[in-house]
C-alpha cells in the first residue's frame, strides 16, 4: 500500500503498536468502530482530509518511519503537511540559489521542461486517436464537395461518418500544428517566449483533448478557482495530488521546491515543484480524468456545488483516489530510462535529475510517454 488515503468524514487515526487503527461511525452497529488497521511498514505516504483527525503518536510513528503526511481541503486543496526529518543539505540549496538566479540555466531548464510537456500532450492525442481507430494519415475523401456533393460516397456507411472524419481532420491538424511548435520553442530567447508557447498549445491541445470526452461532461475551458464544471473539478484535483507529491520528494532530496524557474519564485506556493509536473499533466492529469468520465467511474452524482465551483464529493474523491493510485503504481516499460518503472518513481526522478543538474546541466531530462 504505497499510498493510504483517509477522507471519510468523522474518522480518527490512533498508533497501536505498529498499526494505524482508523476509527469511524459503523452505520450496521451504530456507534464507532474500527474501520481498518493499516500497517505502518506498507505505508509510503498518508494523504488526509482535513475532517480527519490524526493523533500525535500515529503522526510521530509515521515521520520516524519516514512516512510524509499531506492534509487536503473540502475542496481538494493541498493545505499542507509533515515531512520526516532529512538531513540538512546546505550547499545544494546554496548552489539551487545560484542556479536559479542564473539566466541561462533558467531558460534551458524551462525549455526541456515545455519540449517534454508538448510532446507528451501530442502523444496523449496519438494514443486517444489510435484508441478509437481514428485514420490521422489520410486526407478525408468523404467530405462534401462545394457543388454538395459527396466525393467517392458509400452509401452504406452510417449518418454520423462525415462528423467522424470531421474530428479526424481536427485531432490530424492540431496534432501537425503542435509539431510545428517545437522548432519555435528550440529558438526561444526568453522564458516569457516559452511561456506564449506553452499557453498557446495547451488552448489548442485543450480543445482537441476536450473532443473525447462524453456529451454530458463538456469542457469550453480551464477553470481553477473555482473550477466551473466536473471536468475542471477532476483537473485540479489530479493536479494537487501531484502536486503535494512533487514538493515531499523536493524537500526529501535537499531542494527548495519554491524557488521556480519557468514558474516565477512567489511567496505562497511551490513554484519548482509546479515546473516538474508540466510534463506529467497530460499523462497523469488529463489521461486520467478522460478515463473517468468515459468509463462511468465518475458520474454527475459524484459532483457538488459549494462556493460559487463545481467540486468532487467524498464518494468522488474516493473514486478520484484509487484510480489516480492505480496510475502511479502501474509498472510499465519506459523506452527512456530502458527499464520497469512506475510514474510515481519518474517524478521521484525528476527532482533527483534536477539536483544532478544543478552542476551538470544535461543531467535533467524531462519524462517524456512513450
Amino acid at each position: 500500500m504505497p499510498t493510504a488515503c483517509i477522507h471519510q468524514s468523522r474518522c480518527s487515526v490512533h498508533l497501536k503498536s505498529e498499526r494505524l487503527e482508523v476509527w469511524g461511525p459503523d452505520n450496521s452497529q451504530g456507534r464507532e468502530a474500527i474501520l481498518r488497521e493499516i500497517p505502518i511498514r506498507d505505508v509510503d505516504r498518508l494523504i488526509i482530509s482535513e475532517e480527519v483527525q490524526i493523533t500525535s503518536a500515529a503522526l510521530a510513528a509515521l515521520l520516524r518511519g519516514g512516512v510524509p503526511v499531506s492534509v487536503l481541503g473540502w475542496s481538494g486543496q493541498f493545505l499542507g503537511g509533515f515531512l520526516p526529518a532529512t538531513k540538512a543539505h546546505g550547499l545544494a540549496r546554496l548552489r539551487q540559489y545560484q542556479r536559479t538566479r542564473d539566466p541561462g540555466f533558467a531558460l534551458q531548464m524551462s525549455g526541456r521542461i515545455i519540449t517534454a510537456k508538448l510532446y507528451n500532450q501530442r502523444r496523449v492525442l496519438q494514443r486517444l486517436a489510435a484508441s478509437r481507430n481514428y485514420d490521422l494519415g489520410l486526407m478525408n475523401s468523404n467530405l462534401k464537395t462545394e457543388s454538395g456533393d459527396a466525393a467517392h460516397a458509400q452509401p452504406d456507411e452510417p449518418e454520423t461518418k462525415p462528423q467522424i472524419i470531421n474530428h479526424n481532420s481536427e485531432i490530424r491538424n492540431t496534432l501537425q500544428w503542435l509539431d510545428s511548435l517545437f522548432s519555435s520553442l528550440s529558438q526561444s530567447r526568453t522564458i516569457d517566449e516559452l511561456r506564449g508557447y506553452e499557453g498557446a498549445s495547451t488552448a489548442r491541445y485543450f480543445q482537441a483533448w476536450a473532443s473525447f470526452l462524453p456529451s454530458e461532461f463538456p469542457f469550453e475551458r480551464r477553470s481553477k478557482r473555482p473550477p466551473l464544471n466536473a471536468v475542471n473539478a477532476c483537473l485540479s484535483f489530479g493536479a494537487t495530488l501531484i502536486y503535494q507529491e512533487a514538493v515531499a520528494f523536493l524537500h526529501a532530496h535537499g531542494l527548495d521546491p519554491a524557488l521556480g524557474l519557468l514558474h516565477n519564485t512567489e511567496d505562497g506556493r511551490w513554484s519548482l515543484a509546479l515546473d516538474l509536473i508540466e510534463p506529467f499533466r497530460p499523462v497523469l492529469v488529463e489521461a486520467l480524468a478522460l478515463d473517468l468520465f468515459s468509463h462511468q467511474i465518475l458520474a454527475v452524482e459524484h459532483f457538488e456545488s459549494k462556493n460559487g465551483g463545481i467540486y468532487l464529493n467524498e464518494d468522488g474523491r474516493k473514486k478520484f483516489l484509487l484510480q489516480y493510485e492505480r496510475r502511479m503504481e502501474r509498472q510499465f516499460m519506459s523506452e527512456c530510462v530502458d527499464h520497469r518503472t512506475t510514474l510515481r518513481q519518474q517524478l521521484e526522478n525528476q527532482a533527483v535529475m534536477f539536483k544532478a543538474a544543478l552542476e551538470e546541466e544535461s543531467r535533467f531530462e524531462p519524462f517524456l510517454m512513450n
